[in-house]
């Protein structure tokens, strides 16, 4: 059974998976020509750094992987790692996509894009389908009601940028 901190996690990806779609769909405008959209690219690498990175990943990296590694958890395996070293690998490619931008390096701009997508797409699927999954069988009841207290702070803390960042990405073709 999904639990609630994972179906929530989950909710989430939709939102990073809309500007995902965006970033490619903006790189095959560039590889057919088009200039870089300045105003796109700064708004997708400000989404990606607020919503995924401090308000999504912070419930990840603060709370669950947390959770994940310890004793109690009963993990017979353990991907928080693996995870981690993902997300520290997105945040590479959204540092060089924003150099990209300013430097107007199309070749650039689009390698990285493309990376970040393609990390995140297969990122994501892990998440949803490997992680929550383990999660939800290791942590006990006590452990999610505890979590969910303190996504509820995340949520509260960051509500007016969660309410941006959801139109932003609502707000994609």
């Amino acid at each position: 059974m999904t639990r609630k901190t994972s179906k929530i996690l989950s909710e989430e990806h939709k939102n990073i998976l809309k500007v995902i779609d965006a970033l490619n769909a903006e790189c095959n405008e560039l590889e057919n020509g088009a200039e870089i959209d300045k105003e796109f690219f700064i708004k997708a690498i400000d989404f990606i750094r607020n919503y995924a990175d401090k308000f999504h990943h912070a419930k990840e990296e603060d709370i669950l992987f947390k959770e994940l590694c310890k004793p109690e958890a009963k993990m017979h395996c353990n991907p928080t790692e693996q995870m981690l070293y993902e997300h520290d690998l997105g945040r590479g490619f959204v540092k060089e996509m924003e150099k990209a931008v300013l430097e107007g390096d199309k070749e650039k701009l689009i390698e990285n894009s493309r990376s970040y997508a393609q990390l995140l797409r297969e990122h994501i699927y892990k998440e949803d389908n490997i992680l929550y999954p383990m999660a939800d069988e290791s942590l006990s009841y006590k452990t999610e009601k505890s979590m969910i207290a303190r996504f509820d702070k995340v949520e509260k803390s960051k509500a007016a940028d969660k309410k941006k960042y959801t139109k932003f990405a609502g707000g994609l073709k």
